[in-house]
């Protein structure tokens, strides 16, 4: 009885690493790697052709699921520990992709363990996935394949991803209450001159006579409203595809990053965050074995700022003529004197990196302790302004009714 075969689409890679795709009928998808090796052809996914049409998984661009630092984290800390018990690089890249919940980035170590099997290098299978993989991780464990103690550099690549992702989640978590009440506020100020003004005013002009002054603002915006409603919105909504299309172009990040850390209240937590991101990264960069100059153009990038990368470009040329870090430091605002003196002091000691991670870790905590302050002094702004413009608005409606029944009489 012969075996029943089926239809697989694959994708593989030949060894001068070049994708080949096509189908190729087998009775499973064993059959077909086994096929593809006597090809000289690595396979990269193998996926049933029949699964496909009304029994296929629907996609939608731009919904599917994301690969994010949190990720990239746990996916270094469980290397480390695998590599550290002592299991083989190919091995432990085996069993990642195989238990990673995230499916976008079971993929991608899939194909990096392929990489690997061919006997491309860790590193350069990375490589094939930047908009995965940070520049600092790539360079890093490039750095530790060298030196021969990746484990270390991938604790440290987790250490460091967990740092930021933790960072972030304490300014989200503290500025979602102030966005979530202004939000508020501007849907119930919409809602009440669109739909709820209109019919006082109706009726006011009904009975005749003169509104009072702050009833006709009220309807006078209410008219406004009416009108250009509909091309704010989608003025507002093509502005912010624009935006994420665009915020990442250094012309543009170049315009509002450098008003940003001017801004009175917002600007110091601004430059909180990138003196904290800017030092834990060199830091562990250093630490890990990255040249220094590699590193400063790294970091710089992976800061987010414009300012901090020019900086960086400043104290890379000053390492070239053989000078100190700290001397082209003093001369950008965005570093306070401490952070100058303090990595003086590690140059001097030559325990640089640890000099960063404590820069790092005092700036977490302020930048903690101000994104705290900001939302004690913002939540009770943002509630009397709510309420003020509320009630403001509920006044002057009903400030003409005063004056109905000496219409009606």
């Amino acid at each position: 009885m012969a075996t029943a075969t089926k239809q697989f689409e694959f994708v593989a890679r030949d060894a001068q690493g070049k994708e080949h795709k096509g189908t190729i009928e087998a009775p499973d998808q064993n059959a077909v790697a086994s096929r593809l090796a006597t090809r000289g052809l690595t396979p990269l996914s193998v996926s049933d052709a029949s699964a496909k049409g009304l029994n296929a998984e629907i996609k939608i661009p731009g919904l599917g699921e994301k690969i994010g630092l949190k990720d990239i984290a746990i996916m270094s800390r469980q290397l480390a520990t695998m590599i550290s018990a002592g299991l083989s690089l190919l091995r432990a890249l085996t069993i990642l992709a195989e238990q990673t919940e995230n499916k976008e980035l079971q993929k991608v170590v899939g194909e990096v363990r392929n990489d690997v099997q061919t006997g491309s290098s860790f590193s350069k299978g990375l490589s094939r996935h930047p908009n995965v993989f940070p520049p600092i991780m790539i360079n890093m464990v490039k750095a530790g394949e060298v030196g021969g103690f990746l484990d270390e550099v991938l604790v440290s690549i987790a250490e460091n991803f967990e740092n930021d992702v933790k960072l972030r989640g304490k300014i989200k978590s503290a500025m979602t209450y102030p966005v979530v009440v202004f939000c508020i506020a501007i849907l119930a100020t919409a809602a009440m001159l669109l739909f709820i003004v209109p019919v006082f005013a109706d009726m006011f002009a009904s009975l005749g006579g003169e509104l009072p002054l702050p009833t006709q603002v009220l309807v006078w915006l209410s008219g406004i409203l009416k009108i250009f409603a509909v091309p704010v919105v989608i003025a507002l909504v093509a502005f912010f595809v624009w935006w994420g299309k665009n915020k990442h172009k250094e012309s543009v990040r170049r315009k509002y990053q450098p008003a940003m850390i001017r801004m009175p209240i917002f600007g110091s937590l601004v430059q909180k965050i990138a003196i904290s991101r800017f030092t834990r990264n060199f830091g562990s960069m250093v630490r890990s074995g990255v040249p220094i100059l590699q590193a400063l153009d790294i970091v710089g990038q992976a800061s987010g700022s414009v300012v901090i990368e020019d900086a960086s470009r400043d104290i890379a040329k000053s390492v070239r003529k053989g000078e100190s870090l700290a001397k082209p430091l003093s001369q950008h605002a965005v570093f306070p004197p401490m952070v100058v003196q303090m990595i003086a002091v590690g140059e001097d000691t030559g325990a640089l990196d640890e000099m960063l991670d404590k820069i790092a870790d005092f700036y977490d905590q302020e930048v903690e302790s101000t994104t705290e302050q900001l939302t004690s002094l913002i939540e009770p702004l943002m509630i009397a302004v709510l309420g003020g413009l509320i009630g403001g608005m509920v006044i002057a409606l009903y400030m003409p009714i005063f004056q109905v029944f000496e219409l009606i009489g």
